[in-house]
């Protein structure tokens, strides 16, 4: 009967890929599983799924989980190069982001021509330069947002780095 719902977890899991672990609540004969860590009163085992191997393990040691956000927050956490690590690979990311949304603006451009060619209408049509404009200023303060964020990232980048070689 475990491997049954052992496997059918696995089966539930593979097309998640938001969550790789699960808690396996269990209180007499009774078993309910959990994406949280079970209450006091239950035995507690974990699954986690990982690179489509399934691993149980009895936890009864309930764990606490640190949002990423607040350890970043909290400097004395992260190390000034992990903190300096992390920084970079979020204006790498924010950087493809804009990327994406150019990739995004020309396709959304080409669905516009397209139905400025279905409907007959000329390049000149008010209602044609109108959803064009819209479209382009949506791109831009999307882009804008993530430009003035990298600039922000590379400002704290560098008050660290400073920092850093103010402490050598």
């Amino acid at each position: 009967m475990t491997k049954v719902i052992l496997s059918i977890l696995c089966i539930m899991l593979s097309g998640s890929a938001v969550a790789n672990s699960i808690y396996k609540c269990t209180k007499d004969d009774k078993i309910v599983f959990s994406q949280h860590s079970c209450p006091k009163e239950f035995r507690q085992h974990k699954i986690e799924y990982q690179l489509g191997i399934t691993t149980e393990t009895d936890s009864d040691k309930r764990t606490n989980t640190v949002d990423p956000l607040r350890a970043l927050l909290q400097k004395e956490v992260i190390s000034k190069t992990r903190l300096l690590q992390l920084l970079d690979s979020e204006v790498y990311r924010l950087k493809q982001e804009n990327s994406y949304f150019e990739i995004l603006r020309a396709s959304e451009l080409q669905k516009l021509e397209r139905n400025r060619y279905w409907q007959k209408k000329e390049t000149t049509d008010p209602e044609y330069i109108e959803s064009v404009q819209e479209m382009n200023s949506h791109f831009d303060n999307l882009i804008a947002n993530n430009a003035t964020t990298i600039m922000l990232l590379g400002d704290r980048k560098a008050q660290i780095t400073l920092e850093t070689l103010e402490t050598k």
